[in-house]
């Protein structure tokens, strides 16, 4: 089984890099949105600071749901997800190592490119610690819960609203604390309960996204 899922794993990254443009329109979409916050509001760092949190947060969410859409598309469309699903492996275990690929993937860029935006927003140093560590927890959980979308949206011709409509509010708890941390980080007030609630999230999102996953993509694909 982790033969299986390694192979899954350098599978997904191997196909990533040699489509680069895919692979970087996410990281792109990410630094423009943020990049363009500063000329709308114009050169005033209080208020850069105060927004920092949001902005960034929202720009990796958008930047994460830009992305979902791919992580079972090419498998369903030359038939070697069907081939997955029926194979004598754990189908669990391979939905799981195609979700982490794709964090590796989408949210990893982001979380290493994180702190110069943060600086562009005027965030003080001392807060990025929480901004890492906000985003090292959350990401994956967007991860996670949008294959849940993926899966029921895969068999539809344009489903891509359909998705953004159906992950986006489930979207909104990893919005809020991921946000939370960041501002309390900004602010030198503690944030250990926040990080404390997205760890746990990515803990039962780990535990009941796969399953779930595989689920919706038996229905898509009967």
């Amino acid at each position: 089984m982790m033969q299986a899922f390694l192979s899954i794993f350098k599978r997904d990254i191997l196909l990533a890099f040699r489509h680069r443009s895919e692979l970087a329109n996410p990281m792109l979409f990410f630094v423009l949105v943020i990049s363009l916050f500063p000329l709308a509001l114009g050169p005033y760092p209080e208020i850069l600071q105060q927004v920092a949190p949001g902005v960034i947060w929202v720009a990796a969410l958008l930047a994460t749901l830009l992305s979902l859409e791919r992580l079972f598309r090419e498998d369903f469309m030359d038939g070697s997800l069907e081939q997955m699903l029926l194979s004598h492996h754990s189908t669990v275990s391979l939905v799981l190592a195609k979700i982490l690929a794709h964090w590796c993937i989408t949210g990893l860029p982001l979380l290493i490119i994180a702190p110069l935006l943060a600086l562009f927003l005027g965030l003080p140093s001392f807060s990025w610690g929480g901004l890492l560590a906000s985003l090292a927890l959350g990401t994956p959980i967007l991860s996670f819960v949008g294959a849940i979308g993926v899966a029921l949206t895969l068999g539809l011709h344009r489903g891509g609203i359909l998705l953004s409509l159906l992950v986006l509010p489930l979207y909104i708890p990893v919005l809020i604390f991921g946000t939370g941390v960041v501002d309390a980080a900004r602010m030198q007030l503690p944030f250990s309960g926040q990080l404390l609630l997205l760890a746990a999230m990515l803990v039962l999102a780990m535990t009941l996204t796969p399953l779930a996953t595989v689920m919706a993509l038996r229905i898509s694909v009967a």
